[in-house]
């Protein structure tokens, strides 16, 4: 079924928009139990209209973000779920500029899982991709900075 541009665009702004409240909840220090809800729909709902009319870009990245939120609400299946398909996504389609988030979401998705062993090697692909990433030094810095956050959260999971 072909799609009309006011159709193409009505998706386009509804993703940008939920995906960027969705961050924006992220971003909060302390949410409320309906406001987890709530961004997690956003990002489900951004997804969606990505899915519709966006790039395999735009997917990868709605993928990750969903794994990040899942992860920020201590649901390991679910995270690691669309961390594989952001994983999987960056790699099949060469998004060499989000392959290493998309370890990243890999790591993260580890370290709610508890599981040090598997998040380490993702942490360590993420560094090692960041270092040739075709991206700016101020994306640069995000991710880096999002590793590392990632790479604490690993190490504090460490026994002993």
């Amino acid at each position: 079924m072909t799609m009309t541009s006011a159709e193409r665009e009505f998706h386009r702004a509804v993703a940008k928009n939920c995906f960027n409240r969705a961050w924006a909840y992220l971003d909060r220090r302390h949410r409320r139990a309906d406001e987890d809800r709530e961004m997690l729909h956003l990002a489900h709902t951004a997804r969606y209209h990505w899915s519709r009319v966006g790039t395999p870009t735009h997917v990868a990245v709605s993928d990750w973000q969903v794994s990040r939120i899942y992860a920020a609400l201590g649901d390991a299946e679910m995270s690691l779920e669309f961390a594989r398909s952001s994983l999987d996504l960056c790699r099949r389609h060469r998004l060499l500029e989000y392959l290493p988030t998309a370890h990243e979401a890999m790591a993260r998705a580890y370290a709610v899982a508890r599981d040090v062993r598997a998040a380490r090697p993702h942490l360590e692909r993420a560094r090692a991709l960041l270092a040739t990433a075709p991206i700016d030094d101020e994306e640069r810095a995000v991710y880096l900075a999002q590793v590392a956050e990632t790479e604490r959260w690993v190490d504090r999971l460490r026994p002993g």
